[in-house]
């Protein structure tokens, strides 16, 4: 699939420019400080939010209190995408884990777009598949996976969205993230330290050794980052490859 160059965010960018051209006059661009609420659980969407920079993680919220993550998204994916494929209220709380630079588009105007376009459609629909897909293995890594690995697949993907080794990120937001108390995460991160791949931790800021987490996270993390990183490069249907090709 051939990608639009000069795009922040890799699902806008597969689009056609005819995809673009319906959307151009909508398109508005936002910026989220860190911690702040994109949309919460229960809420309907509004926007359909394109990230071009940060992480965004989707919070699930239970009843005793305890918040839990259930995925991440960066530049890759959109917020919001669940409300073109009919009226629905968001089943997460969205929430900005490093500040968020993105362009966000009226429900109503991306639903018009979705309808006209098939390109529209078929992306949306990969995306949506592997977010999926990744939902899936997050659950099946919580399950069977000891929290250092964990810790270490979820430090990587932060890396892996934000292009740099010191990652802004409290031990309260990696508690949420591996679903456990924060006194688990102190010594998790003491591991971490002494295995090399956390060089320091102080004051919500952690410096990482990407090499030397790679060999502490489980296999979840190669499969979610492949996925991620293939996740348009399927063919489009025929009747769409013109507007990509012209």
């Amino acid at each position: 699939m051939a990608l639009q160059v000069g795009l922040g965010n890799r699902l806008l960018a597969a689009f056609s420019p005819a995809d673009l051209n319906l959307l151009a006059p909508h398109i508005q661009k936002t910026s989220f400080d860190f911690d702040a609420v994109l949309v919460r659980t229960g809420d309907e969407f509004k926007h359909v939010c394109f990230p071009l920079s940060g992480v965004i993680a989707f919070l699930v919220e239970m009843t005793d209190g305890h918040i839990v993550a259930s995925t991440l998204m960066g530049a890759e994916g959109a917020v919001g995408a669940l409300a073109l494929l009919s009226p629905s209220r968001s089943p997460v709380t969205a929430t900005a884990y490093v500040p968020v630079t993105a362009l966000q588009v009226p429900v109503t105007q991306m639903k018009l777009a979705f309808e006209k376009s098939a390109t529209i459609r078929h992306v949306l629909r990969l995306h949506l598949r592997t977010q999926l897909i990744q939902l899936n293995t997050v659950a099946a890594c919580n399950a069977v996976h000891p929290v250092e690995c964990r810790t270490a697949r979820w430090l990587l993907e932060i890396h892996d969205r934000v292009g740099h080794s010191e990652i802004q990120l409290t031990h309260g937001a990696l508690a949420q993230l591996l679903g456990v108390r924060r006194t688990t995460v102190t010594l998790t991160i003491r591991k971490l330290r002494a295995a090399g791949g956390i060089l320091f931790d102080r004051r919500g800021m952690l410096e990482i050794d990407r090499r030397k987490l790679e060999k502490i996270a489980c296999e979840c993390y190669a499969v979610m980052r492949s996925r991620n990183k293939h996740m348009y490069d399927e063919e489009l249907p025929v009747s769409s490859r013109g507007a990509l090709c012209g």
